[in-house]
């Protein structure tokens, strides 16, 4: 684990997010010595070459330092589409199933999820399929926001292409939620260009396994994200001296993505070693990037399983099956922690 401090909570080993990540020294130091100036008036200079060295590694054209991944795609969403339009996701996205539901809420969009397949992807025939005439009757079919990494799979390189090629076809735009697009660049050994070359906007999440304490970037073209500026500060989620937070954010991306491959070493790892765990089972061949899914026997009264391991220091998500989630600050030794841990209070 990385170093105590001295809030006793952040003693946990915690497995149940890559959310959960402290910042590293160097961060730490970056943030208490950020210049910084209000960034609503665009005077913060840290947020600004961020914001100006994403947008250049990614090759798009600019960016915009968001409070957090929800916000950050919510304002793709609404720079996208507006008011009656609809935009097409997966019934296992994120930003259709867990993000509060905003595009309706906040963006009056109407999501129309499709049922995922089994390795994340979504069906082109059922998307086509579920594309609206242009009639008053219905909402207008706007945009494609795809997944990556998506429960942990990873979109293959080809059917990025396809889906390209299907929204050129229709005339919808494509967006990818990659909260963990560095992890999917991990692990099929790949730029980041060769994955969001696909697509019109995308985000990526600072604060989850690249370690930063706050913050995701949007990235698109200049007109989309000076729109997507403009929502931010309808939401309330223009900052002043937001400097402190990028740069932590631009550590987090130019130090952290290269070692994102060990946290799938540790998940395989992990997946294996639970194997072992009666009542545990898992499938390590199936674990692709840092998040794992292991099915529970019924007989195991997880409230009191988790309960017990808490007092031992260890943090885990209730579920069947139970989502486990490897990250910066989980080490081998951690894991073999928890397999002990697990195997003693069983």
């Amino acid at each position: 684990m990385t170093e105590s401090l001295s809030n006793p909570s952040e003693q946990y080993l915690d497995f149940r997010s890559d959310t959960v990540t402290r910042p590293s020294a160097a961060m730490r130091q970056a943030m208490a010595h950020a210049a910084v100036g209000d960034d609503v008036y665009g005077d913060d200079p840290t947020v600004n070459e961020l914001e100006l060295w994403a947008a250049e590694r990614h090759g798009f054209e600019a960016a915009l330092f968001c409070s957090s991944g929800t916000q950050a795609n919510l304002l793709g969403l609404m720079a996208h589409c507006e008011r009656g339009d609809e935009y097409l996701c997966g019934q296992q996205a994120h930003n259709y199933k867990f993000e509060g539901g905003g595009a309706a809420v906040l963006g009056s969009i109407q999501p129309q999820p499709i049922e995922n397949l089994p390795d994340g992807t979504l069906p082109f025939d059922k998307l086509a399929a579920a594309i609206k005439p242009d009639d008053s009757h219905f909402a207008r079919t706007r945009l494609l926001s795809l997944e990556n990494t998506i429960n942990g799979k990873v979109l293959p390189l080809s059917y990025l292409a396809e889906a390209r090629a299907f929204v050129d076809q229709h005339g919808l735009s494509l967006h990818l939620d990659g909260a963990r697009v560095y992890n999917a660049v991990a692990a099929l050994d790949v730029d980041i260009t060769e994955i969001v070359k696909y697509f019109d906007s995308f985000t990526i999440c600072l604060s989850k396994g690249l370690g930063a304490p706050v913050g995701s970037l949007l990235l698109g073209n200049k007109e989309f994200i000076k729109k997507a500026r403009r929502w931010r500060k309808v939401l309330g989620g223009g900052m002043r001296q937001a400097g402190i937070l990028a740069a932590a954010g631009k550590i987090a991306l130019q130090e952290n993505a290269a070692r994102l491959k060990e946290d799938h070493d540790n998940a395989r790892y992990l997946a294996e070693k639970l194997n072992s765990v009666p009542g545990f089972s898992t499938k390590p061949e199936l674990v692709a990037t840092n998040i794992l899914f292991a099915k529970v026997d019924d007989g195991i009264n997880q409230t009191q399983l988790l309960s017990t391991l808490k007092e031992k220091g260890i943090l885990l998500s209730q579920g069947n099956p139970m989502r486990l989630v490897t990250h910066l600050d989980v080490s081998r030794d951690d894991i073999d922690r928890l397999i002990a841990e697990l195997k003693s209070a069983l």
